[in-house]
């Protein structure tokens, strides 16, 4: 069985924070390693009341060079070499990022037993910026008021299963189990192709996560996130406010839900809720009339899938 995607959210408001919700970030736990996605003020308090343990975090990526998604950085730096960390830090992000924060992390944590290491990526196309041996993560150019990008988290394709029973009827050697797994065929001594198909079980299906950060609506991500499993879509406003959303290149509940049913995703998560609204039933309210699988993400709340 499949060990679950866990996703930890760490910060579910928008610009301005109130008592209940800190500013965007999440943290994505996948095979035993850790992903920070944003960095708003507060998130290192998060990380500690909600995660604890951050040794398996090595890579942050910031969405866009707002305040609210990347103030926090800092902090948890700053932290980290207080800590004793000794593992580098990347951070993935628009350009200009490095340019803001070297001269606050030269001044402020000099004595740090880390590098952090900026990877700028172009937030006008998308493409896979990092990779290890269990994922990919890939950009999704998104039209907010400065440049902006979701991620794609993408579990790379996964081994066959072996067939025990037919292996054992074919007297497969041990040596041979790990070509098949991978897609080989099987030829036994007597120069007979046993077809891989008769050998193997299908592999179990690679997940995808999306994380949508700061929009206006747009229908033009929608074949980059189809049949995604999960999708993260910032919903700032109630319909009331649409053209609030409008003016500001942000969402409504109701148009993230159109962009999940569009999309086929299996999931939908609601965030990034500005501080207006005293209760935010009204959204969920509003986006199930349109995507009924659809739940609020809430600072401290966890989703697994």
């Amino acid at each position: 069985m499949l060990d679950p995607i866990r996703l930890k959210i760490l910060g579910s408001g928008s610009a301005l924070p109130n008592k209940n919700r800190f500013h965007s970030s999440q943290l994505l736990e996948v095979a035993g390693r850790q992903y920070l996605i944003d960095c708003g003020e507060g998130t290192q308090i998060r990380l500690w009341q909600c995660v604890g343990r951050t040794s398996r975090l090595h890579q942050v990526f910031i969405s866009h060079l707002h305040g609210d998604h990347c103030l926090g950085l800092l902090g948890l730096i700053s932290s980290f070499a207080m800590l004793g960390r000794s593992n580098n830090l990347e951070i993935y992000s628009p350009p200009g990022l490095e340019e803001l924060l070297r001269p606050q992390i030269d001044f402020f944590c000099k004595d740090r037993n880390f590098e952090v290491v900026f990877y700028p990526f172009s937030p006008y196309r998308p493409e896979v910026i990092y990779e290890d041996k269990t994922l990919t993560v890939s950009t999704l150019p998104l039209k907010h008021r400065v440049p902006t990008c979701g991620f794609i988290f993408k579990e790379k394709e996964k081994e066959l299963h072996l067939n025990r029973a037919m292996l054992d009827a074919f007297s497969v050697p041990i040596s041979a189990m790990k070509s098949i797994k991978l897609g080989a065929d099987f030829v036994d001594e007597r120069g007979v192709v046993v077809p891989n198909a008769k050998l193997t079980l299908p592999a179990d299906k690679s997940r995808m996560y999306v994380y949508c950060s700061d929009t206006i609506y747009s229908e033009k991500i929608i074949p980059l996130i189809e049949n995604a499993d999960c999708l993260y879509h910032e919903a700032t406003f109630m319909d009331k406010d649409a053209q609030r959303a409008k003016d500001t290149f942000h969402t409504t509940a109701s148009q993230a839900a159109t962009i999940a049913l569009k999309a086929n995703v299996g999931k939908l998560i609601l965030g990034h809720f500005s501080s207006r609204y005293k209760t935010i039933d009204g959204l969920l309210d509003e986006a199930k009339t349109i995507f009924e699988n659809t739940s609020l993400a809430t600072d401290g709340g966890e989703f697994t899938f």
